[in-house]
C-alpha cells in the first residue's frame, strides 16, 4: 500500500470567497489537506512562516504578489527535511497570483522527490489549477508530477465526497 503525504499551506482569516472578503475559521486549503487524510490515511505538514502575512486579505495579496516579484523565500517555522518514506505528496496551496504562495517553494527546495508522485492540488476562487503543474516541476525534478486538482475555495466546505473520491482514485 502505497504511503502519502500532504504538503500544505492555508490562510485562516480573511479570505476572497465569491466576491467577498470572508473571515475562515479555517483555511480553505487545510480543510482539503484533511479530506484527503481522511480518505487515504495521509500524513500532513502544514507549512507555516515565521513571519505572519498581514490580516487584511488585500494587504495579504500585495505582500504575495512582491514576494512572487522578489522570488522571495519566506523563513518558516519548521522545515521538513526528509520524505524518503512516502510513495505519494501532495502539495496543496491557495492560488496567489497564479501559483502556489513562495513559502511553498522555499519548502520544496529542501527536499528530494526522485521516484515519488507529485500530485498538485489548488484552492482559488477562479483561477483553476493555474501554473500548479508547471511550476512544481520545476521544483519536484525526478518526481512524476501528475495532473493537477483544483477546487473553488468557496467550494472546499461542501467538497469532502469530491475530494476523498479524488484522493482515492490517485492515492488509494
Amino acid at each position: 500500500m502505497a504511503k502519502n503525504l500532504v504538503i500544505f499551506f492555508s490562510r485562516r482569516g480573511q479570505n476572497y470567497v465569491n466576491g467577498d472578503i470572508v473571515e475562515l475559521e479555517k483555511g480553505n486549503t487545510e480543510l482539503v489537506a484533511e479530506y484527503i487524510r481522511d480518505a487515504v490515511g495521509a500524513d500532513l505538514f502544514e507549512i507555516e512562516t515565521v513571519k505572519e502575512y498581514p490580516a487584511d486579505y488585500i494587504e495579504c495579496t500585495e505582500v504575495a504578489k512582491q514576494e512572487q516579484r522578489d522570488n522571495a523565500r519566506p523563513k518558516l517555522k519548521a522545515y521538513l527535511h526528509d520524505i524518503s518514506e512516502y510513495d505519494n505528496i501532495v502539495i496543496a496551496g491557495p492560488c496567489w497570483w497564479g501559483t502556489y504562495p513562495c513559502a511553498v517553494f522555499g519548502q520544496l527546495e529542501k527536499l528530494h522527490f526522485r521516484g515519488k508522485h507529485v500530485f498538485p492540488v489548488m484552492t482559488h476562487e477562479g483561477s483553476g489549477e493555474a501554473k500548479s503543474r508547471s511550476d512544481l516541476k520545476k521544483f519536484c525534478t525526478h518526481a512524476k508530477v501528475e495532473k493537477a486538482f483544483a477546487i473553488q475555495g468557496s467550494a472546499v466546505p461542501r467538497s469532502e465526497e469530491k475530494v476523498a473520491a479524488w484522493a482515492k482514485k490517485h492515492l488509494g
